[in-house]
């Protein structure tokens, strides 16, 4: 008998649902025991449910080819098999709401990729460096949804991870004012260039909900609890542009900041280099030994080069000058579908775990 956490992955047949699948094949903590999609791929064997459409540059792990899929709408059934549960659906916010608070409540904890309860004042969205406190308030939900040990935490939108980190290393001099543009890769839209040709050779200027999520989302995660909810910080004004961009994975940003306290570049740089949290603290098996990354050269990082640095779970950073409108300028990178989407919810599972908050049932 595994003494591994039971793991469900609800959701499992999408491209962020394949990412947990490969992230934790040979998981020295979690064991993935039980996958649920739709309605259609219900009663199929994994392979078979998502053999042809497996996206990920690594073969599908053989522990899970012969796991018959469930019905992810089948609640009790796929809690009754698992410890907590990944979830990562493609369906309309309300219903994905309503689906893992229904999870929750039957005592299963739910990392959710998803972004339907980013807003719900009692959820934690975190990064885990960031704002580990923040798992705090899930006592106060567990009492809003009448659960002992089910809760829901969310992931912040994979577009966020590259500039948030940098700015939070930098907190003491008080970032004030803030312009990031994201060059964001196709994946981030669950896509292949074989399943989206007409982004080969194309820039679309737009993504949908993509810019509003950028500029609000770092607040809520800089907030603090007050009276069991999330209030979202004040400062600083954050505006941004996201892009869509030809690459397969790799979110960049190119950010623009001032501070009310102007710190020095080699300020700047040290801190970035020595900045650590909770997951490097405990030495959690997903965390990046080193999160920040700074490059010295004019042309780094690059997406090719640089997103999987860390196993995917680190942030890179270069090109930090002084600015003629800003205090100063830089351009960071993050894997978006590894640190930025599946990664960090299996990181923030870790992080839940060494502090209490997922056992075995």
């Amino acid at each position: 008998m595994s003494n591994k956490l039971k793991v469900g992955i609800v959701g499992g047949t999408g491209m962020v649902g394949q990412r947990f699948i490969s992230l934790l094949e040979n998981h020295p903590w979690f064991e993935v025991v039980s996958i649920a999609a739709s309605a259609k791929s219900a009663g199929k064997t994994y392979e078979e449910a998502a053999g042809s459409r497996w996206k990920m540059a690594t073969k599908m792990p053989y522990s899970v080819k012969n796991i018959v899929v469930k019905d992810a709408s089948d609640v009790e059934k796929v809690a009754s098999e698992v410890d907590f549960i990944f979830c990562a659906v493609d369906m309309k916010k309300d219903e994905i709401k309503a689906l893992e608070e229904a999870y929750a409540k039957t005592g299963t904890p739910v990392v959710s990729n998803n972004s339907a309860h980013r807003w719900t004042p009692d959820v934690p969205m975190v990064i885990p460096e960031i704002n580990p406190q923040h798992i705090e308030v899930i006592e106060y939900q567990r009492k809003r949804l009448g659960t002992k040990t089910g809760f829901i935490a969310v992931k912040p939108n994979c577009s966020i991870q590259s500039y948030v980190p940098a700015l939070s290393a930098l907190a003491a001099f008080k970032p004030k004012h803030v312009v990031a543009c994201t060059y964001q890769a196709i994946s981030g839209a669950g896509k292949t260039f074989n399943e989206w040709p007409e982004m080969i050779d194309n820039v679309i200027p737009f993504i949908g909900g993509e810019e509003e999520k950028s500029e609000q989302e770092p607040l809520k995660i800089w907030g603090t609890i007050q009276d069991g909810v999330i209030v979202k910080a004040s400062s600083p004004i954050i505006t941004t542009q996201c892009i869509r961009v030809p690459v397969t994975d790799g979110h960049m940003a190119a950010a623009f900041v001032s501070f009310e306290k102007k710190p020095s570049k080699d300020e700047i740089i040290s801190l970035w280099r020595s900045f650590k949290g909770k997951p490097q603290e405990l030495n959690l098996p997903s965390a990046p030994k080193q999160f920040i990354n700074y490059f010295e050269e004019d042309n780094r990082p690059q997406t090719r080069l640089d997103r999987d640095i860390e196993n995917g779970m680190g942030v890179s950073i270069g090109r930090l000058r002084e600015d003629t409108l800003y205090d100063y300028k830089f351009v960071s990178l993050s894997h978006n579908t590894v640190r930025g989407a599946a990664g960090g919810a299996v990181l923030i599972a870790e992080l839940l775990k060494a502090e209490g908050y997922i056992q075995k049932k």
